[in-house]
């Protein structure tokens, strides 16, 4: 016994293996435990670790569960981006049926824009949990067409370069819809909205707050329905000029990944007592409920 346990430590002693004789089939198991940024974290370590840190076991249980869906559409959108500019090479295509499921993963965490360019959707990285945003463009605004109303603000502020500006009206009503197979599981509706008009002097960021007025008078309402008869209503005074705030509409649950649920949400202040003015609209934004960014302000 004591020649072989001397064989096994061999010339050196014991401590001769090292986390990179560990199989792959090993450390796959290890890394399901971990989110998306860890696992690529750990895959510096060594040989063993990056090859199972590319493995489709692992990721597949990261991915939403419509993944096929989603990546079906960012796929055509590629294809669409690639047709207008005449070039197939570097966008970063996604392939349902020929892409490992890590490059799926990160093809989807970038926005993939649909109906027009005027909604996006991705997934967020650490958790894989999809998020929407859906431009003012593509809501239905009570006198959108009339330049006494309504304008439309270039900015870099908006991830759509584009706010709808409100001067000064008596009937607000901003409203839209969503039409889509989101994966399973509880999101936050929230309207992005801005009080004064924001731009830049002399390379800082101002806003004219002039036009802004109304707001405390009566609250505004936002409403949220669902196809399948789930609804919800939150009333808001408007507030904070200068800063964009998230106004929390309502929460929703999906129960089937496979199914497609349609959305409408809404904004209004039909109180035609006073005028209200000085509003940016940009867009609404759907995130798995409890999801936060250190630098949001959000209005519950």
């Amino acid at each position: 016994m004591g020649a072989g346990a001397s064989s096994m430590m061999g010339s050196e002693g014991w401590g001769q293996t090292s986390l990179g004789d560990m199989p792959e089939s090993c450390v796959a198991p290890v890394l399901l435990y971990l989110d998306p940024p860890e696992i690529c974290l750990v895959a510096r370590l060594n040989r063993a670790f990056r090859g199972a840190a590319s493995a489709d076991c692992v990721w597949g249980t990261k991915l939403p569960a419509n993944y096929r869906y989603l990546a079906a559409l960012a796929a055509a959108a590629d294809d669409d981006d690639s047709g207008s500019t005449g070039s197939t090479e570097g966008n970063g295509r996604c392939c349902p049926s020929g892409a490992i499921k890590k490059g799926i993963y990160a093809r989807l965490c970038r926005p993939t824009p649909f109906d027009g360019g005027t909604k996006e959707f991705w997934i967020e990285k650490s958790k894989g949990g999809l998020c929407m945003s859906i431009s003012s463009k593509a809501m239905a605004i009570t006198g959108i067409d009339d330049r006494r109303y309504w304008s439309h603000l270039s900015t870099e502020e908006s991830r759509f370069h584009s706010v709808a500006y409100l001067q000064q009206i008596w009937w607000l009503e901003v409203a839209g819809e969503i039409d889509f197979c989101f994966p399973a599981g509880s999101y936050s509706l929230l309207f992005r909205l801005h009080l004064g008009r924001p731009h830049k002097r002399m390379g800082r960021r101002v806003y004219g707050s002039e036009l802004v007025h109304g707001w405390d008078i009566k609250p505004t309402r936002f409403q949220l329905s669902t196809s399948d008869g789930q609804h919800t209503t939150s009333d808001y005074h408007l507030d904070g000029p200068g800063s964009w705030i998230l106004y929390h509409v309502g929460d929703f649950v999906i129960s089937s990944s496979d199914e497609s649920t349609k959305l409408k949400f809404s904004m209004m202040q039909i109180d035609c007592t006073h005028t209200k003015g000085g509003l940016c609209v940009d867009s609404v934004f759907i995130y798995p409920k409890d999801y936060r960014q250190e630098e949001w302000i959000i209005c519950k």
